[in-house]
């Protein structure tokens, strides 16, 4: 099982859907994780301005990577919606729809420093994943340490933290390089 991580940003050039038509194309077991594009972006310019806290802002930032996700999903039916664990293991296409819920019972703290990147890695620990692939539209030096993508603010602040101990294969990559045959 892999775990693959669409940055939002990639909605702006369609490329998420090219992704998502090569995913629906693997025999590989894989739950897409969808980052929450321009839903997220403005909720950031909303907290600036309105000045609300970081729980009201995790909780709006986690119901954008869900309307990705629908969306996501309309347009690409082959693919199911769940946060259900059980129906992850009876599907081999899937689009992760995280709940505010389960993200504070497992305490994902509420705050910027975590994006869809580390809940995309909070994932694959918690479903024993072999592989976390994280797409991005930026090119990635695939040389580069969690810390290293950190620090260059290609991954959350929190993304090092997540994989450091990782039993599974991780991975940041460029979409071209996702999309390559």
């Amino acid at each position: 099982m892999r775990i693959v991580k669409l940055g939002g940003s990639l909605l702006k050039t369609g490329q998420i859907f090219d992704c998502l038509l090569k995913i629906s194309n693997s025999n590989e077991l894989t739950i897409v994780v969808c980052g929450g594009g321009d839903f997220a972006d403005e909720i950031r310019k909303a907290q600036k301005k309105w000045h609300f806290d970081d729980i009201a802002a995790h909780e709006m930032a986690i119901l954008a990577m869900q309307q990705m996700a629908i969306m996501c999903q309309n347009l690409q039916p082959e693919f199911i919606i769940t946060s259900s664990v059980s129906e992850i293991k009876t599907h081999r296409h899937i689009i992760w729809f995280p709940t505010v819920s389960e993200l504070n019972a497992a305490e994902i703290p509420p705050t910027w420093e975590i994006t869809s990147d580390s809940l995309a890695a909070f994932l694959a620990i918690k479903l024993n994943a072999n592989k976390l692939v994280i797409v991005k539209s930026c090119d990635v030096n695939s040389e580069l340490t969690a810390i290293e993508l950190t620090q260059r603010s290609i991954v959350d602040g929190m993304f090092s933290e997540f994989v450091e101990d990782a039993i599974f294969d991780w991975s940041v990559i460029s979409v071209e390089e996702f999309l390559k045959p």
